[in-house]
């Protein structure tokens, strides 16, 4: 493939995106760019404050439990209260809490700080979600997911270079940067972003139209969206798995606490480098054949890591899979739950889509690291596959005909009238969907798994 290819696939992979998308990208690459509480918090608590290892872990683990109220929490405020100042809102409230740890020393002072900030940092997803579908035409709501997705670990990548250099600095110093990071990102929303929340609509008279009341057990009634909840569930226990168990499992072999840092860090460098090609490569495919397919990655790369025995290459080519089932599997997961919503519950289905990425932020740690003490490391990456390749199997068996075979929508642009077709997602662009559901087109840690 010649520069000249290249260049022009890079061009059409970041092109034809409203310019509120590209307020909202900035957003995300700066506010993780300074995120450096999670990926120090544990090294802060042990070396600095001298706490053990239990009460570090334990307070990571709050921090996703604040994630299962945070996401709902989030989704509903997103519906009513709309997506801007939730956003604001909840910037505000982690950059207080990031700001709040530099100062506190308490071992119960830090635990409910972290357990806030856990709930402000997953309450502004399903708003973010939300506006992306909101304002991005149908046919490129997965690309722009991924291109959200691709700034979020490129700001990743510089705060772990960022923060291990001005270490010298002290842990607190970091602190109050990532405050200050997240501060300036919900200023560039506050200034910058347009809201996004669909407008009432009115009927041929010109009157409202009532919508149905959609509250968060309307939403768990929603069979073919409550399937697609339950496997991302499974899939996200399946990623959060090696970043638990994976350390342990290379210690067990005798490897350095370095050589899994440099494991670990060829997931960050292939989202960094491959998102973007990754997303060409995938663009317009059928969403249950990508999740099917990011299950199986997910499934093969993290039982795969039982094989490696004590070599770091092996361990870093187990990496390499597993991220490339993540790269394909979040952006296709966000645009699936924005194609099963309806329009004015577009955050409550983010919400509650959230709370199964923070249940398995919760759960993950506790589970592999019980396997990993007890069974051993192999029992936990045969865990990982079986969970995998079932989690692909229903994909394909539950979820075709809600994500492949019912995706009708025809626009005529000249009479305005909207005509229900047959379109076969994984040729047609876009994902489209019926008359009121779905994605609109409105004139638009370590690295932490629940971040996702």
């Amino acid at each position: 493939m010649s520069i000249a290819s290249l260049r022009r696939s890079a061009s059409e992979t970041v092109s034809g995106l409203p310019q509120g998308f590209w307020w909202l990208w900035l957003s995300t690459l700066v506010n993780r760019t300074g995120a450096f509480v999670l990926t120090f918090l544990s090294l802060y608590l042990t070396v600095e404050l001298g706490h053990s290892a239990w009460f570090a872990g334990l307070v990571v683990a709050l921090h996703g439990l604040g994630g299962v109220a945070g996401s709902p929490l989030g989704g509903a405020l997103t519906d009513r209260w709309g997506r801007r100042p939730t956003m604001v809102t909840m910037h505000l409230a982690a950059a207080a809490s990031a700001a709040a740890l530099a100062f506190v020393t308490s071992a119960w002072a830090i635990a409910t700080v972290v357990l806030l900030m856990g709930v402000a940092m997953q309450a502004v997803r399903p708003s973010i979600n939300a506006t992306i579908a909101d304002m991005v035409p149908a046919h490129d709501v997965r690309r722009a997911y991924a291109l959200n997705y691709w700034a979020l670990n490129l700001g990743f990548a510089i705060a772990s270079i960022g923060g291990g250099a001005a270490i010298f600095l002290g842990y607190r110093t970091l602190f109050v940067v990532d405050a200050v990071a997240t501060t300036l990102c919900a200023l560039i929303v506050f200034l910058r972003l347009p809201e996004t929340r669909p407008e009432a609509r009115t009927d041929k008279a010109g009157k409202p139209v009532v919508e149905a009341e959609v509250s968060m057990l309307t939403v768990l009634r929603d069979a073919p969206f409550r399937t697609l909840v339950l496997l991302n569930l499974f899939v996200c226990l399946v990623f959060t798995a090696p970043w638990i168990g994976l350390p342990l499992t290379m210690a067990d072999k005798g490897l350095s606490p370095s050589s899994y840092g440099v494991v670990i860090a060829v997931n960050g460098i292939v989202i960094v480098g491959f998102q973007l090609l990754v997303n060409k490569v995938t663009d317009k495919r059928s969403p249950v054949l990508l999740l099917s397919l990011s299950s199986l990655l997910f499934a093969l790369g993290t039982g795969a890591t039982a094989l490696a025995g004590s070599s770091v290459v092996a361990f870093a080519a187990t990496v390499v899979v597993w991220t490339v089932g993540e790269m394909i599997h979040v952006p296709t997961n966000a645009a699936a739950t924005a194609l099963l919503a309806p329009e004015h519950a577009r955050g409550r289905y983010q919400g509650v889509m959230g709370m199964s990425w923070a249940v398995a932020g919760f759960v993950a740690p506790i589970g592999a690291g019980a396997l990993v003490g007890g069974p051993g490391p192999n029992v936990l990456w045969a865990v990982t596959f079986a969970i995998g390749v079932l989690a692909a199997v229903g994909y394909t068996v539950r979820l075709r005909k809600a994500l492949d075979d019912d995706i009708a929508i025809d626009r005529d642009a000249d009479s305005g009238s909207v005509v229900d077709a047959a379109i076969d997602a994984a040729v047609e662009p876009g994902l489209a969907v019926e008359p009121g559901k779905g994605v609109g087109d409105v004139g638009s840690a370590g690295k932490s798994p629940v971040s996702a």
